[in-house]
This record gives C-alpha cells, sequence and structure tokens, in this order.
C-alpha cells in the first residue's frame, strides 16, 4: 500500500500543533504518514495495535483518531465502539476495502469520518481540519433553545436532553442535532447538512449523514424504528418536527400537555385526521 504525499501543503506548518494518533500495523505506512502530516505541522502520536491505541488514548488524549480498520489484535470496529465509551474524541476510520457495507458499519461503530486507502496526504489533511473545525466551532448561532416535545436542545450549553436527562451524545451528533432544529422545522437536505455539520465541499459517501441519523435516533427517539422527532423527507433530506417555539412558551404547553408531552395548535385547514407520518420505513 502506497500513501501519496507529494508536494504537501505547508500552509499550515505554523499552525498550533494538533495531536494526532495513528494507529496502524504497517511501520512503514506508519511512518511515511507521520512524514507528511507533520509536515502539515501536525503532533503524530503511533499505535501498531488497538491495544496501543487505547493506552495512549489514555496517557496523551489526542485531538483526533486516524484508525486503521484491520489490525493486528482486534478488528476497528471495536476499538472505535471503546473509545466511544469513554470519549468523543473525532476518530476517522481508514479502510482499503471498498464494500460500502465495512464504511457503514464504521460509521455506526462510532467514526466521525473515513478516508479510503491509498491515502493523499492533501485530501487527509483537509479531512483533519474539518474535523478539527467541527471540534472547535461553534454550533448554530448562541442563546438558542429549542424544545421539540420530550426534548430541549441548549447550544450556549451544548447540551441537550430527554425529560430534564442529557443525552449521550458526541460533537458531530450534537451538531447535527442542532443544525436540524436551528432549521425551525425546514426540511434540511443531506448537502446542506454535510456542509453545515462537516465544514467542508465533502467528496466521500453522503451516506455519512444517513448513518449519523441513524445513531442519533438511537439516543433521541423512544422508539427508533418509528421516529417522532427525527423523521425523513423521501428523497430530499430529514427534518426535526417542530424545531422551535419560544422556550417559556414551550414550558407553558409542556405543563398543559402532560409529562414530556408538546402539544401545539393544528396547523389552519388541518381535518380532524390524523397527518400521514413522512416516509415509513425510516433509514
Amino acid at each position: 500500500m502506497m500513501i501519496d504525499n507529494t508536494a504537501p501543503d505547508r500552509r499550515h506548518s505554523s499552525m498550533t500543533a494538533q495531536r494526532l494518533l495513528l494507529v496502524d500495523s504497517d511501520p512503514l505506512v506508519r511512518r511515511r504518514l507521520r512524514h507528511a502530516l507533520e509536515d502539515e505541522g501536525y503532533r503524530v502520536l503511533e499505535a501498531a495495535n488497538g491495544a496501543d491505541a487505547l493506552r495512549a488514548l489514555r496517557l496523551e488524549p489526542p485531538d483526533v483518531v486516524l484508525l486503521e480498520l484491520i489490525l493486528p489484535d482486534r478488528h476497528g470496529f471495536d476499538v472505535c465502539r471503546e473509545i466511544r465509551r469513554d470519549t468523543d474524541v473525532a476518530v476517522i476510520m481508514v479502510t482499503a476495502r471498498t464494500d460500502s457495507h465495512d464504511v457503514v458499519a464504521g460509521l455506526e461503530s462510532g467514526a466521525d469520518d473515513y478516508v479510503r486507502k491509498p491515502l493523499v496526504a492533501k485530501e487527509l489533511s483537509a479531512r483533519i481540519r474539518a474535523v478539527m473545525r467541527r471540534i472547535g466551532s461553534a454550533s448554530p448561532p448562541p442563546s438558542r433553545q429549542f424544545t421539540v416535545g420530550d426534548l430541549r436542545i441548549d447550544v450556549d450549553s451544548l447540551e441537550a436532553t430527554r425529560d430534564g436527562v442529557p443525552l449521550p451524545l458526541t460533537r458531530t451528533e450534537f451538531k447535527l442535532l442542532a443544525e436540524l432544529a436551528g432549521a425551525e422545522g425546514a426540511i434540511c437536505s443531506r448537502e446542506h447538512l454535510l456542509s453545515k455539520v462537516w465544514g467542508y465541499g465533502y467528496f466521500g459517501d453522503s451516506r455519512i449523514v444517513d448513518v449519523h441519523v441513524r445513531r442519533l435516533r438511537l439516543k433521541v427517539e423512544r422508539d427508533p424504528a418509528t421516529p417522532q422527532h427525527l423523521v425523513t423527507a423521501r428523497g430530499l433530506g430529514y427534518r426535526l418536527k417542530a424545531a422551535q417555539l419560544p422556550l417559556k412558551v414551550a414550558e407553558q404547553l409542556h405543563q398543559t400537555g402532560g409529562p414530556g408531552v408538546l402539544r401545539a395548535p393544528p396547523p389552519l385547514g388541518a381535518g380532524s385526521a390524523a397527518p400521514s407520518r413522512v416516509g415509513r420505513r425510516e433509514l
């Protein structure tokens, strides 16, 4: 396997060094990739297997983990799940496989992004910078709170709760939820979410959005199989139903509607029949 690090982009060599944990069993790959990333201004830590990676994560927490899918002691999916149990550090899965099933499985294990080998240093650096911006940048405009039924999203504190209980969201999951809430019930296309949440002209698989939506539903929905808040507009994208109400109004509606229930007036012209649910077979 070769890493194309021809003519690395040195514009970022003066940046404050961010720590990357590079997990790959091949020493040649690690050496060449380390040199390419150090030319980009990063500080690179190395691990040859899953156990060393988890140990390094505890001793010197990195900003981003570059995780090879196939490791000698355990699968990259398992390592990613263990990382997710302890931290929300950004994880970029690295794989030589072209099977889309592996890509989706990697994202579902908790990865924030993925790149395919052979690696191009400039493109990899762009992915890393995008992840770092996502971690360090603000979410949707400050001083905004959203109440959606039993969900409450506080952008200032970067916290989302359901019935007052904090939800264990990763940074990416929170930004996705907040972006949908900020749309105030409008449909957000996959392209819009890729741009706003992933923060760059994404040149990977747009299914990264679908996978994160699925993961998000597992945490925000009472029954992820029949989502009530985060729904699919088939062929168009996703929306968060009743995405914004003034907080005081939402609290009043919450009190009059009972615990965990947000009752809003029906839209003008609505009949007595219950509205059909968008996209019955949700992704």
